[in-house]
């Protein structure tokens, strides 16, 4: 059972006009009256149960969902958008990354395998836009309408509810006397305010603020909801319940784990040997990869009248096509990441395999030097530090704001805009010497409620994020610091390079060769072997506790070096991408998703114990969904067993029963927890290469 928990003063005819797919009821009483106009309600509008509090509808969220509802789960799911799927859906990639030999045996998770069938029966292919960055492109709205049928159909298989909460931001958590449990959670939704427009019609940086406030507004109504665990948890006994529900942070930017205060890290790494590609010696936080606003735009068979934006010329040195002269061509970028191919048999295929774009092609933008946004100072970050988040009061009681820089949201959504602008009528190129840029008028940037974005603006609701704030894990076996998976765990990169042996003191590059030697460690300590005589292992590290997988390039977007971003010969910061290249099939191990402090709170999505480099190539739409799937699973087994996530892995790296048992559960409902033929004696792995 599916309930869309968001009520309105409106009919049941009305809220399937504006969600068209979606089957409702909407219940209409005396109670539904706005709250005060007082900053902090002394007592909610309404109080919802859950066995699983989901606090971001994305595509780890989803995924989450998808298993929590099988599993038979009361599951609640918040989402500060009005769509689920994140990635797929309301960030607008819709443009699958997928490992090649991964891909080629369909090596997935169900629900992700499950969602792909569907895009390719709903248009008759995988590839709906013919793109070259992928084999499936498709349009983000179609993905929308999938995943709510999926979850609708888990909820009758599972005998599951799913209490759908859209526009809802959690601004408060309460504690338990001890601090180790979140007893409750207080959310806030929000709705149009009588006689103004629908929601969508403005852009985020716009109304972001308004979202985290309690009290109304002239644009804004508020409604205040607690969520609290289920009184009777299903499958499980009260007496042995050390608690009865989980809250897992699955939102982009690890909301709950800053608001929760729980250890965790935030842009560059310091470098060491587990993560030696690093270019900085101390952590700076303000260095992240870039988020992007995508949107949509179609070809035309005519010259469409193009606007120029009035903050146009602040970002156009900016743009520019690819320092690579391959892609300083329209077609090439256009066709990139085509959504919509228009039906033709025009046999022709570009220089990247695809066919030309033609009238009625729709292309989704996501482009490095185009409308990707960078910063990396302290002026303009977008995921506030801990220190900036002190300093502005969100750590404070009812503080909490989302731990987002509108001004820098509102930048990305400026850059994006006149990224399009640039696209159909720029001339200049700040990659390029070639004068190949020349105005492209025949398009036109698609806009409204019904358009793939699903805004009137035509940007996507919320922009891709690329990294979060990550946890610090337990501390274990082999962790005494605390649990994080770093760069040596999957990377295939040559260490040996020159780059390394410079950069590294001689004791670090010795570190870093000997955890290298695999089954040779030992021997290679022992025996003080010299790093150039050391055979390097040709695998990713093997956790005991893994719970999913994941493979694709280590992949960045750097944040750039000076402020602004839009600044005229603006540069990438130096040596982000010294990591950058091919990774091997890799885990996801469980304690990466056990944050330290919180015995109820799981993590999934952006928001594990990993670091920067890793997360470059954990972003992915697989990966989301294998790491919400073992969340919710994790979730689930702990509520049927009566234990605690923790106590999974405490006997590492012995493997408990117990944990035994949940990884048997998640290989049982085809949610692999290791790629074929994974073992410490198989070196095997040439290949299992990326593309």
């Amino acid at each position: 059972m599916i309930e869309l928990r968001y009520k309105k003063r409106i009919s049941i005819g009305a809220i399937a006009s504006t969600f068209g797919f979606w089957i409702a009821l909407a219940t209409v009483s005396i109670t539904d009256i706005a709250i005060a106009q007082t900053a902090i309600p002394k007592t909610p509008n309404r109080s919802e149960e859950c066995e699983i509090l989901i606090v971001g509808g994305g595509l780890a969220g989803t995924a989450a969902a998808y298993e929590g509802l099988l599993a038979g789960r009361t599951v609640c799911m918040t989402e500060i958008t009005d769509w689920m799927g994140g990635q797929l859906t309301s960030q607008g990639t819709s443009a699958l990354d997928e490992a090649k030999k991964q891909r080629n045996l369909w090596f997935f998770p169900q629900g992700y395998i499950e969602f792909r069938k569907r895009i390719e029966q709903k248009y008759g292919k995988l590839n709906a836009g013919d793109c070259w960055v992928s084999v499936s492109c498709f349009i983000p709205n179609t993905a929308q309408q999938i995943l709510v049928n999926m979850l609708q159909e888990a909820a009758q298989k599972g005998n599951g509810k799913l209490k759908w909460f859209p526009n809802t931001v959690i601004k408060k958590l309460e504690m338990s006397a001890d601090g180790k449990q979140i007893d409750r959670a207080i959310a806030i939704q929000h709705r149009p305010a009588p006689n103004t427009p629908p929601l969508n019609t403005e852009l985020l940086s716009q109304i972001i603020d308004e979202a985290y406030r309690y009290e109304n507004s002239s644009r804004l109504q508020k409604e205040v909801i607690h969520f609290m665990p289920l009184a009777s948890p299903k499958n499980s006994s009260a007496a042995k319940q050390p608690n009865n529900w989980f809250v897992i942070d699955s939102t982009e930017t690890g909301e709950i784990i800053a608001l929760a205060d729980v250890p965790y890290r935030l842009g560059l790494d310091p470098r060491s040997h587990l993560n030696p590609s690093s270019p900085v010696t101390e952590n700076d936080a303000y260095c992240t990869q870039g988020f992007t606003y995508t949107f949509a735009m179609e070809q035309t068979s005519e010259a469409q009248p193009q606007k120029k934006p009035s903050f146009y010329d602040r970002y156009s040195p900016y743009y520019g096509s690819d320092p690579n002269p391959n892609l300083a061509n329209f077609d090439s970028i256009f066709t990139y990441r085509r959504i919509l191919s228009a039906e033709s048999e025009n046999p022709k295929r570009n220089a990247f395999g695809v066919s030309p774009m033609k009238a009625g092609d729709i292309s989704m933008q996501n482009w490095v030097w185009g409308n990707d946004y960078r910063p990396g100072t302290s002026q303009d970050n977008l995921i506030y530090s801990k220190k900036q988040l002190q300093q502005l009061g969100q750590l404070e009681p009812n503080g909490w704001m989302g731990g987002l820089r509108a001004e820098t949201l509102k930048s990305g959504e400026e850059i994006a805009l006149g990224f399009y602008y640039w696209l159909v009528a720029g001339t200049t190129d700040s990659q390029q010497k070639t004068d190949w840029k020349k105005p492209f008028p025949n398009h036109r940037l698609l806009t409204g409620f019904d358009s793939p974005m699903g805004t009137l603006h035509g940007l996507s609701k919320y922009p891709y994020i690329r990294e979060s704030r990550r946890i610090i894990g337990r501390p274990s076996y082999g962790y005494p610091e605390g649990f994080s998976m770093s760069e040596i765990d999957v990377s295939r990169v040559d260490f040996s390079t020159e780059v390394y042996r410079e950069n590294l003191s001689q004791q670090t590059y010795r570190n870093l060769w000997n955890a290298l030697a695999g089954l040779g460690s030992t021997s290679a300590i022992r025996n003080n072997t010299a790093p150039n005589q050391i055979s390097r292992r040709t695998r990713s590290t093997i956790y005991p506790d893994a719970i999913g997988i994941s493979q694709y390039q280590l992949d960045f977007h750097p944040c750039l070096t000076e402020y602004p971003v839009e600044k005229a010969g603006n540069t990438e910061r130096a040596g982000v991408r010294n990591g950058h290249g091919p990774a091997f099939p890799g885990q996801i191990p469980l304690r990466s998703l056990i944050p330290q402090k919180i015995d109820n709170l799981i993590v999934s999505g952006k928001n594990i114990a990993f670091s920067y480099i890793v997360a470059a190539g954990y972003r992915v739409h697989s990966y989301e969904w294998s790491v919400g799937a073992a969340a919710a699973t994790t979730a689930s087994f702990a509520l049927a067993e009566g234990i605690l996530p923790y106590q999974l892995v405490e006997s590492l790296p012995r493997i408990s029963p117990q944990l035994a048992r949940l990884q048997q559960k998640l290989v049982q409902s085809n949610n692999a927890i290791a790629f074929p033929d994974t073992s410490i004696f198989n070196l095997k792995w040439d290949d299992w290469k990326i593309w």
